[in-house]
């Protein structure tokens, strides 16, 4: 019999969608499909919406001057507009981060409205932050900083100063501004080259799989005098010794493996991952919703595989002196670990030009972590 209870339902999941499976299931595809668009920090995103509720308060509170309402207004509605935007499944925000520039764009221009709508004396109290956000984007001999600052010194604030004020922040914030999207645009170029990269490196690993014989990573040392077989064969999977010179056919379609391409890109892999957990020590974290340092270190991974792959062929060419036969597979396994961590030398200039994008967003004053780490 029943007790009149309505049995107990799996946390989160709703009788409805118990009761049909298909629409459980599209519930469970929506919520993994959030999550998957939770794009950008959620940290920042966070303070952004704190933002936002302190500015609708003063807007609540302050006193307006008369015949501003409608700059109050204006704000607002820049403050709707900031809230939509971060409602990140509302809009088109799948570039990483987009849609955290674009709300606080929108809170900016809210306070700034906010700022030209209440009386002077009310802005006086804030002048010190105004004026720091100018000294952190704007040059020391730019006109508007140095206006502002002697504003700042005169310690008294009229409609006019306000506005010079207000202008040079605007200048400030739009400077910001463009700092962050070029460390966004940095960061998609350098994801869009690790993709290519990774693609080719899958269709070399595939081709080499179905025609291992194209062209193999073989080597062909010459045993001593005193063995019993006196040539031998070495790939990577698969070594074999002949009482012959080995020739063509055999090189080819008998010693190489189809495995042979797939193993030395995997360790080709390792190594890289070695070299990008080493190189994460030299760059800096970042405060922008641009994932910098991660996308750095995921640029080594496909270029240490195709590095690998690169540089054997080279020691097969012989073009390195004394390495243009290799003796034994782990030979080859272990340069193709050192020819994966040697993608270092040229993923290094990007590693630095990430780090001087990164350095341009903490404005001109910031002092250098390089040098401050270096006593």
């Amino acid at each position: 019999m029943s007790d009149g209870k309505e049995p107990e339902q799996p946390d989160g999941i709703r009788p409805s969608l118990v009761c049909h499976p298909l629409l459980w299931w599209a519930d469970r595809k929506r919520r993994c499909r959030d999550r998957e668009n939770e794009i950008g920090s959620w940290e920042l995103r966070e303070a952004i919406r704190s933002s936002i509720y302190e500015l609708e308060a003063l807007l609540d509170s302050k006193p307006i001057v008369q015949g501003k309402q409608a700059l109050v207004d204006k704000a607002r509605r820049e403050l709707e507009e900031a809230t939509e935007k971060l409602g990140h499944n509302e809009h088109r925000g799948h570039l990483v981060g987009s849609h955290l520039t674009v709300a606080q764009i929108h809170v900016n221009t809210a306070r700034t409205l906010l700022l030209q709508a209440i009386p002077p004396n009310e802005v006086l109290p804030l002048l010190p932050g105004l004026v720091g956000v100018i000294r952190e984007q704007l040059r020391e001999d730019d006109p508007r900083r140095v206006h502002s600052e002697e504003i700042l010194g005169l310690g008294e604030l009229d409609t006019d100063s306000v506005q010079t004020i207000l202008d040079a922040v605007s200048v400030a914030r739009l400077e910001a501004l463009r700092e962050h999207l070029r460390v966004g645009s940095f960061v998609r170029i350098v994801q869009a080259v690790s993709a290519v990269l990774a693609v080719l490196a899958v269709l070399v690993a595939i081709l080499t799989a179905i025609f291992p014989w194209l062209v193999p990573i073989c080597f062909t040392p010459q045993n001593p005098p005193d063995s019993a077989a006196p040539f031998s064969i070495v790939c990577p999977v698969y070594s074999q010794t002949l009482n012959k010179a080995p020739i063509f056919w055999d090189v080819n379609f008998t010693a190489a493996a189809s495995a042979d391409y797939a193993v030395v890109e995997s360790l080709g892999v390792l190594g890289a991952s070695i070299s990008a957990a080493s190189a994460l020590r030299r760059i800096n974290g970042t405060a922008t919703p641009y994932p910098v340092p991660v996308s750095l270190a995921v640029l080594k991974l496909p270029t240490g595989a195709l590095t690998a792959v690169l540089g054997l062929q080279i020691m097969r060419g012989g073009f390195v002196p004394g390495l243009s036969a290799l003796d034994s597979s782990a030979q080859i396994i272990g340069w193709s670990i050192v020819f994966g961590y040697s993608q270092q030398l040229f993923t290094k200039f990007v590693d630095k030009q990430g780090q001087v994008v990164l350095n341009a967003v903490r404005g001109p004053l910031s002092p250098d972590p390089q040098a401050a780490s270096n006593p």
